[in-house]
């Protein structure tokens, strides 16, 4: 069993091995257990984390420190088949891959022990790291990390402590997250070769060198942890300055002072989009928010003097303008969840042309848990145009309503020849309008307006003859 002793005394006697200023080393803690054979999308869990250690390690900056401790890779059975492979004055990332790789998955999961193991000797050593600990299975062996690690930082040993989860059952862990938290870190729960990807990025990039999070976001949903993407922009700002994942949990990023706009947006249970809000972050002030999905929904419906009738809607969070959410009704009741809060929300009536067929509504109040009904209802009447010549012939003809007050067009339209168009329909908002009929075709060159007003529910006919 090769040890940390050797780096103990350098450290101990002054030799600059790992030189002051320099990144603060990393040491994996890697499971060789028998179970990591199991299959994963048609692979080893054990080829997977290898070729994802790999990669990860690949990622790292010229010059990491970068220790190898793993357990279970050479007896079965054996609580204390624990080593360390490489110690932190390594810097090869193909030292890491070559020992990863050529390791076997025989034995135990003596998650404790491991992790007093690598603490004690982060202790005798008197340095910092960064330690990430990759596993597939809980506690097989007596002792709980959970303990150790607590008592590790009462003892003063510095040290960030990340846990990824590789393939766990749900309830197996609670132990873990325990350990991760008590260790400064975070546990990442990853279900495969993409989870346990951006689970080892993102430990790796949290090192014990980053300044400490002073910022925190727990999401949840009917009282259970929603996992969520934390994005945030410094105001005045496209760009996305941080970001971290809640796993969960409760995500962290360091921020600092000023104001930003922070997106917080649920990766699963629930389609609401996500819910944003600012924040200004003083120096030496953490901050914390709670965000809950528990959202309302809003059945939507419209109408057209009366009867369902096809809109579209969309709400717009009334503190920050973004639209949050929108549906066509196609003429029935539309279900739209949505986080809790006020909401302007606008129709857009379809089909029916006029200056009243938007309509909008501000500060509608979505409550958790809760169903609203809002609806609107549109009115509207008939024009029928018809244009022929004095012994009943059919003429083409454009023909176009204008505002009788404003002049802006509202709608048009042609004839034609064929008495499914002529005389031609328009749906159209109760109201006065000027009707400008031109002829076309073989009766081309005459022209002449008229004054229409369309009455609600009711069916305007005008036949003008040429």
């Amino acid at each position: 069993m090769r040890s940390f002793l050797a780096l103990c005394l350098m450290i101990g006697s002054g030799t600059p091995s790992i030189a002051q200023g320099a990144l603060s080393p990393i040491l994996f803690i890697y499971d060789a257990s028998g179970s990591m054979w199991g299959q994963l999308d048609g692979r080893s869990k054990k080829e997977i984390a290898s070729d994802v250690l790999a990669s990860s390690v690949s990622a790292l900056p010229e010059g990491q420190h970068i220790g190898l401790m793993a357990y279970g890779h050479r007896r079965k059975g054996d609580c204390d088949d624990i080593e360390f492979l490489l110690d932190l004055e390594n810097v090869s990332k193909s030292e890491i891959t070559s020992a990863v790789s050529k390791m076997n998955a025989l034995g135990k999961t003596p998650l404790a022990r491991s992790a007093s193991m690598a603490l004690n000797s982060l202790e005798e050593a008197n340095t910092k790291a960064t330690v990430i600990l990759i596993t597939d299975g809980i506690e097989s062996c007596d002792g709980d990390i959970c303990d150790v690690v607590a008592k590790a930082k009462l003892d003063g040993i510095d040290f960030k402590l990340h846990i990824v989860g590789f393939g766990l059952e749900e309830g197996e862990t609670a132990q873990l997250e325990c350990a991760a938290n008590a260790g400064g870190g975070k546990y990442y729960d990853a279900a495969d070769a993409n989870g346990l990807q951006e689970g080892l990025s993102e430990a790796t990039a949290i090192t014990i060198d980053e300044p400490a999070n002073n910022f925190s976001v727990y999401a949840s949903k009917n009282g259970e942890p929603v996992d969520a993407w934390i994005h945030v922009t410094p105001m005045g700002s496209k760009k996305v300055m941080d970001g971290s994942r809640t796993y969960r949990d409760t995500g962290w990023v360091h921020l600092p002072s000023g104001s930003y706009n922070v997106r917080v947006t649920p990766l699963e249970g629930t389609d609401i989009p996500g819910t944003g809000f600012p924040i200004h972050m003083k120096e030496n002030e953490p901050q914390h928010r709670d965000v809950s999905f528990d959202g309302g929904s809003a059945e939507v419906s419209s109408t057209n003097n009366g009867e369902g009738w096809d809109s579209m809607v969309k709400l717009y969070d009334m503190s920050t303008g973004d639209q949050v959410a929108s549906t066509r009704t196609y003429g029935r009741s539309k279900t739209m969840e949505v986080p809790a809060g006020y909401y302007k929300v606008t129709f857009q009536a379809l089909v029916i042309k006029g200056p009243d067929t938007y309509f909008e509504m501000d500060s509608v109040m979505i409550e958790p848990n809760m169903t609203i009904p809002i609806s609107h209802n549109f009115d509207s009447g008939t024009a029928l145009i018809g244009v022929r010549t004095a012994n009943g012939e059919l003429i083409d003809a454009t023909v176009n309503f204008h505002d009788a007050t404003t002049g802006e067009r509202i709608d048009g339209a042609r004839t034609y020849t064929s008495p499914n168009n002529n005389p031609r329909s328009f749906l159209l908002d109760p109201g006065t309008y000027q009707v400008k009929i031109v002829t076309l075709g073989e009766h081309q060159g005459h022209s002449k307006t008229i004054e229409v007003t369309v009455v609600t529910g009711e069916t305007t006919t005008r036949t003008l003859t040429f």
